[in-house]
């Protein structure tokens, strides 16, 4: 008697373990169904969309072009994603070669840092640096790739150095006659267009193509813009397929829940940072070596303590020398200004003029400053004193041709 009731309360208990791990199971599948209906009904970009271009990859040798942004989100919640990579190989997509942009494959580079290529000790995978030696893939580096796949968040500035990464992908997928993937994701800049247009002559990494400083394109649109102006060498032409993002217009807004860089913490960094990018090209700071990067200026002068600002930079992540190091500046804190809707020189003009009552003698732009202008004249209008007003509508005709040639490309409204 005694074990027949021992063996029906160990039964009891193995139906009630039992019970308990099909619940947590349904639990599970729950809260996946959940998390599946989140992100169908907001932002799905188009790394998400896995039944649109897995087939494309099946039996073929992949290479990728992705960094720290190169994910597929899992919920809405932060920091719930896999990366692009890691899942393509879990799904036995035979991933051959990655390729890395500014900053590196993990995202960890200062802007401007020499890269090497490497390993990824995750999955044991060859890395190759598009922003050391090589700019531009070489022959040797394409060899045994049938399909590359390019993903990586732009921030739709022209000086933003990914869409150079991609126009010279997209080069060296022409030349080897290689079909490119773009797995599009949303521009945070995209509700407006404004800036110069590139002149040809400053053509450089940091601005290559004859578009505005705010382009107002996603990285898919802006790869049929390249096809479709034909500004790959010898008139080539990149057979590009574009996996759309879903629920999305040029006026979505869209918080990017990965640092594109490592000098671009969060929205109010990109928002500004067409603006103050400018103060690369001077002898300004705009932050780096600080938690504020693109989000505060200023410079080590006592006599600009007019402004009401101070800060010190240090080295830190994203900054192992940051300009000005361990010097007192003093100028504007923007961390708590609204979001803008233009290129706003008023604070450039500002220090410039300041520049000009304390040290006329000394320099206050570098070489730096035409290459990120794409032009001479805001240097020149600037020297003159001509208003941000009067800047800005020496604009207007270059803005209002190229958003012409803008609506020929467009995949969303």
């Amino acid at each position: 008697m005694r074990y027949t009731v021992i063996l029906f309360v160990l039964l009891l208990m193995s139906c009630g373990s039992k019970d308990k791990k099909e619940s947590a199971q349904n639990n599970e599948i729950h809260r996946t169904v959940l998390n599946d209906r989140l992100i169908q009904n907001s932002i799905l970009v188009g790394a998400n969309q896995t039944d649109k271009y897995l087939s494309l990859l099946k039996d073929k040798n992949v290479g990728i072009v992705a960094n720290q942004t190169s994910v597929i989100f899992k919920s809405k919640k932060e920091n719930h994603y896999t990366h692009l990579v890691d899942s393509l190989v879990s799904l036995d997509v035979n991933i051959v070669k990655v390729f890395a942009p500014e900053h590196g494959f993990r995202g960890v580079a200062d802007a401007g840092e020499h890269l090497t290529d490497g390993v990824d000790e995750k999955t044991g995978l060859p890395i190759f640096s598009l922003y050391g030696k090589n700019r531009k893939p070489s022959v040797e580096h394409m060899q045994g790739i049938d399909f590359m796949i390019f993903d990586i968040q732009d921030v739709g500035v022209r000086f933003y150095t990914y869409i150079g990464t991609l126009h010279y992908m997209m080069e060296a997928c022409a030349e080897a006659n290689i079909p490119l993937l773009i797995l599009d994701r949303p521009n945070p800049n995209s509700h407006y267009i404004d800036g110069p247009i590139l002149e040809p002559e400053y053509k450089s990494f940091v601005g290559m193509h004859p578009v505005p400083i705010i382009h107002g394109l996603t990285i898919g649109e802006y790869a049929q813009m390249i096809n479709g102006e034909d500004w790959l060498v010898n008139d080539l032409k990149c057979n590009i397929t574009v996996i759309p993002i879903k629920n999305y217009t040029h006026q979505s807004s869209y918080s990017l829940p990965i640092k594109p860089s490592p000098n671009l913490p969060n929205d109010t960094s990109i928002n500004l940072y067409a603006s103050l990018c400018f103060f690369e090209g001077t002898n300004v700071s705009i932050g780096r070596g600080t938690e504020k990067q693109f989000q505060i200026v200023g410079k080590p002068d006592s006599n600009l303590k007019r402004y009401n600002y101070t800060f010190t930079p240090q080295p830190n992540f994203g900054a192992k020398h940051p300009k000005h190091e361990d010097k007192l500046c003093y100028g504007y804190d923007l961390s708590s200004n609204k979001p803008i809707q233009m290129v706003n020189l008023e604070w450039l003009i500002d220090f410039y003029n300041a520049h000009q009552e304390l040290t006329p003698n000394e320099s206050f732009y570098n070489k730096f400053f035409i290459k990120l202008a794409g032009t001479k004249s805001i240097q020149e209008q600037i020297e003159k004193g001509m208003t941000s007003n009067e800047i800005r509508t020496s604009w207007q005709d270059g803005l209002s041709a190229y958003k012409k040639v803008r609506n020929k490309y467009l995949l969303y409204k």
